[in-house]
């Protein structure tokens, strides 16, 4: 009789699960270990860029095959310009009506007639002066004419030279024609008059003052004519040329014009912004316009052209704009430019360092200025 009894497990079974584990396990472990498929993809790229130097040009920059995103690359542009020319200025006296009042000899100012803003006649008495000198002169003066009356008519020529030197010496001195016309004995004082009809610009004059050869006392200005002084950009300059007529306007006097013309064009040129000074005379007959305001002219001249290129080329440092010209094959050249302000929004004018049909960084400027940097082993912000 067979009895029946518990089965025990197989040997084979128990070894084969056991390995289904272990292979399970592993499986699991290495899973938690691999990395995400994902991950890669959401990594930023990594930029290589390197300087290539030439012996006969500027450095460039190589960017390598991988672009920078967002990066745009944009052609210099030919735009027209329009028949005139504008340029902001600031308003100052003629200098051919401005005159001074100034002392020739040491002495004390004893009293004044006009202060500063006044308006003056010419001619008009402004100043007395208080100097020993004028009495010196004027008494060798009144001898002179004494000794004219009472010399024979044979020394008559000596004495004459000694009254007109006489006289040419108080001129010297300041006083006019009318004062030593009427002169009858000395005087330590004399006035000094307004040498033109205007305003009282400066006056450096009080009563009791000491004054020494050389002092400005007054300084007096006309505005009938005024100047205004504009900067135009140099590849501007053949467009303009003297006694070309303009029109000026102010923010003072809103819609209402002003006529002049270009009175001077300055020989030199500001390296920093590659403009050039040009002097306009402007008609003021009723005084409106004065000194120091500020006024925008309007030249009317032959229709031009100006390069243009997006603002966002446009990467500033220090005090100087560059921008990232093409060479082509990844190669990048850093170019200073000089710029000027441009009628069309999102674009500015090149007056100088690019040409028509270079092509430049648009998107992604200062990104690339940035690995410029790196390249060239310099720490941004230093």
């Amino acid at each position: 009789m067979i009895g029946i009894g518990p089965k025990r497990a197989s040997p084979h079974l128990t070894t084969g699960a056991l390995g289904f584990a272990i292979m399970c396990l592993f499986c699991l472990l290495a899973g938690c270990e691999s990395p995400s498929p994902g991950r890669a993809a959401t990594q930023n790229p990594v930029y290589s860029p390197s300087m290539v130097h030439q012996a006969d040009g500027p450095a460039l920059l190589r960017l390598g095959v991988t672009q920078i995103p967002g990066m745009t690359i944009t052609q210099v542009e030919q735009a027209d310009l329009s028949g005139a020319l504008e340029a902001n200025g600031q308003i100052a006296y003629d200098e051919q009506n401005v005159a001074q009042i100034v002392s020739r000899v040491a002495g004390r100012i004893e009293a004044t007639r006009a202060l500063q803003w006044d308006r003056v006649r010419r001619g008009e008495p402004i100043v007395l002066l208080y100097s020993p000198d004028f009495m010196t002169a004027e008494a060798e003066y009144l001898e002179g004419l004494s000794t004219r009356k009472i010399t024979p008519s044979a020394s008559g020529t000596m004495a004459d030279a000694m009254v007109s030197a006489a006289r040419r010496k108080l001129e010297l001195l300041g006083m006019s024609g009318d004062d030593i016309a009427a002169l009858k004995t000395p005087s330590p004082t004399i006035w000094m008059r307004a040498p033109i009809s205007g305003t009282v610009v400066k006056n450096t004059a009080s009563i009791g003052g000491a004054v020494n050869p050389g002092d400005v006392l007054y300084l007096l200005g006309t505005t009938n004519v005024v100047w205004i002084t504009a900067d135009i950009y140099e590849d501007d300059l053949p467009r303009i040329h003297v006694g070309q007529e303009l029109e000026a306007v102010t923010t003072a006097y809103a819609g209402e014009v002003f006529h002049g013309s270009i009175a001077r064009i300055s020989p030199d040129i500001d390296p920093s912004t590659h403009t050039a000074k040009v002097r306009c005379a402007v008609r003021n007959p009723d005084g409106r316009l004065k000194p120091e305001m500020l006024a925008r002219v309007r030249i009317v001249t032959q229709p031009a052209h100006a390069l243009v290129i997006p603002q966002e080329s446009l990467v500033f440092e220090t005090d100087s704009y560059y921008v990232f010209v093409d060479r082509g094959s990844g190669m990048f050249e850093r170019r200073k430019v000089e710029i000027a302000s441009w009628h069309e929004s999102g674009m500015t004018r090149v007056t100088a360092g690019l040409h028509a049909g270079e092509k430049v960084v648009a998107g992604e400027s200062l990104q690339v200025n940035e690995l410029w940097h790196q390249a060239n082993g310099i720490v941004s912000g230093t």
